[in-house]
């Protein structure tokens, strides 16, 4: 069945490293198999304000409806000093915000539960890079961003979420490696 995929790629180079291919594989398999595919390349569109407490301005408001005719939601982003880019980060905060992505639901003072928002049951895949290998970043420092993006904010929202890593992405990756790497994302997508 024919998906509409929403893409937030959040890299400053839109044309040539290793998550434009992940960006661009991820396309042309999900076209071949039919599915629409609404891309932002953060870097490439009108920069949005960090939060200063004001009303969503239009372009996040945008944001939102295209991502509520979605059906899935797509970011893809390196892992820099443990978290994704800040320009990723600062469109989660503003655009994954309550009370539209999630509210919170008061029991007693400041008690309570959140409640799922607008994306409840959605699919969320996350797509994160790192140049270290496998051993080290899941030993040691994984769980930053896992815990940031997967685990708390799309949770917060009632996201389905996949998380898909890529290790030791580093400018002198065989191909081999390179291949394996997009292979995976292949598979990614034959199973939406």
């Amino acid at each position: 069945m024919s998906k509409k995929i929403f893409i937030v790629y959040g890299h400053h180079n839109t044309k040539k490293c290793f998550n434009q291919s992940v960006r661009d594989t991820f396309i042309e398999e999900a076209q071949k198999l039919g599915h629409e595919i609404d891309l932002i390349n953060l870097h490439e569109e009108k920069s949005i304000p960090f939060f200063n407490g004001s009303a969503p301005s239009e372009q996040v408001l945008d944001y939102r409806k295209r991502l509520e005719q979605s059906d899935i939601l797509l970011m893809i982003s390196p892992c820099y000093n443990l978290r994704a880019t800040a320009i990723l980060e600062n469109w989660v905060d503003l655009v994954l915000a309550p009370k539209w992505f999630f509210s919170f639901k008061r029991l007693v003072g400041n008690w309570g539960y959140p409640v799922a928002g607008a994306m409840k049951d959605k699919k969320a895949i996350v797509s994160m890079s790192y140049g270290g290998n496998w051993f080290s970043i899941q030993t040691w420092f994984q769980n930053i961003p896992f815990r940031r993006i997967k685990a708390g904010v799309l949770k917060l929202g009632g996201m389905k979420t996949t998380y898909i890593r890529f290790y030791e992405v580093l400018p002198g990756m065989t191909p081999k490696r390179f291949d394996r790497h997009m292979k995976k994302v292949r598979q990614l997508v034959r199973n939406l």
